[in-house]
């Protein structure tokens, strides 16, 4: 064990936090936790592991359960891409695997949602194997130690970082080693104002040697993120509203939504959401008024989203885009799983509920 190996994991062991996946060997479970941990932070990951996992003890489990359900305990977490993939995994490692949660980095990497870095984290964590996990902690604090000039957040210098990574690691536990690596990025060696008097590796760190901590790691500078203008209707006949599935693949796949689109240029929301209503179900409805303004930032772009109480006149649904719809009472909607910018108006609905019955 070399100097540096010794000193991480003798800082990891006096000041890594605990975590509920720390406190198991379960594979299932640290998979579970890896996956959620993708673009997430770890406070808000904690609440929904817990939930996950009471509803979904076991692969087996998981993979009975209807994906709906699954949408549903995943509900405001984000990236549902995760749940669809560790869903269809699961009832993988359930056809190709007996039940088991392979050990083999390849056989984890086959498996849906699983990349290189999930694939190292679970077969060290759970399995001991001698593998790098490499996420942007740790590229963080090699970028700092070693002054590496490429960017982290370039593809093409993944390999490097791998590496990097590869050199560093103690193979006797390798698993302890990549949360040692990934807690001192987290804890320490942050993005702003790193707390390098505390860091068990400053001793080496080439940037912190020149003073030049805060110019490193180097990015690449992204595009401008667009913002898109939406118009939402919430369609009421009957006293009851319309909802509707989105396909099962991409953005948001499988979840429910009040229907509407993209604003045209020329067109007021009003207008828009009247059409994109009846292009989209083929309902003809009118707009009544304006229940909110929604502000929702998603990955690589955000949207402004004006919401409109409307009242069904005529038409039979027929859907254009959705897969699937429902009129529903407002006491059945938290029974569907709904993009976030949904959530954030659904409580205002609520609230006028008896103000939309007197109207419509």
């Amino acid at each position: 064990m070399n100097r540096i190996q010794k000193e991480l994991l003798g800082w990891y062991g006096k000041n890594h936090r605990t975590l509920p996946w720390r406190n198991t060997s379960d594979p299932y479970a640290i998979w579970v936790s890896e996956v959620m941990l993708q673009q997430t932070q770890v406070k808000t990951v904690i609440p929904y592991y817990e939930r996950f996992l009471a509803a979904f003890p076991e692969p087996e489990i998981l993979a009975k359960a209807d994906l709906q359900e699954v949408l549903k305990i995943w509900e405001g977490l984000g990236y549902y891409a995760r749940a669809r993939n560790l869903h269809r995994a699961a009832r993988e490692v359930m056809e190709n695997h007996g039940g088991v949660v392979p050990q083999r980095r390849a056989s984890l990497k086959a498996l849906p949602g699983i990349g290189d870095y999930i694939a190292a984290a679970v077969s060290s964590i759970a399995f001991g194997k001698p593998h790098a996990a490499v996420d942007g902690n740790v590229k963080r604090v090699l970028a700092r130690f070693h002054q590496m000039e490429l960017p982290v957040n370039d593809p093409a210098a993944g390999k490097v970082f791998k590496i990097a990574a590869e050199a560093f690691l103690e193979k006797s536990s390798p698993g302890e080693f990549n949360q040692a690596m990934m807690e001192l990025g987290a804890l320490v060696c942050t993005p702003r104002n790193p707390r390098c008097h505390g860091c068990p590796l400053a001793w080496g760190c080439r940037v912190y040697k020149e003073n030049a901590v805060n110019q490193y790691p180097k990015r690449i500078q992204k595009a401008r993120i667009p913002e898109y203008h939406i118009a939402v209707g919430v369609v009421w006949k009957n006293s009851r509203v319309l909802i509707t599935q989105r396909k099962p693949d991409g953005l948001l796949g499988g979840l429910w939504e009040f229907p509407g689109g993209k604003i045209r240029g020329g067109e007021t929301p009003s207008e828009a959401c009247t059409r994109e209503i009846k292009e989209e179900v083929n309902l003809v409805v009118e707009t009544r008024e304006r229940i909110a303004r929604i502000r929702h930032a998603y990955t690589h772009f955000k949207i402004v989203m004006d919401v409109f109480r409307c009242a069904y006149l005529s038409g039979r649904v027929r859907l254009r885009g959705p897969v699937d719809f429902r009129w529903v009472r407002l006491h059945e909607i938290d029974q569907f799983p709904f993009p976030g910018a949904n959530r954030k108006f659904i409580p205002l609905i609520k609230s006028h509920e008896n103000k939309a019955l007197l109207a419509f």
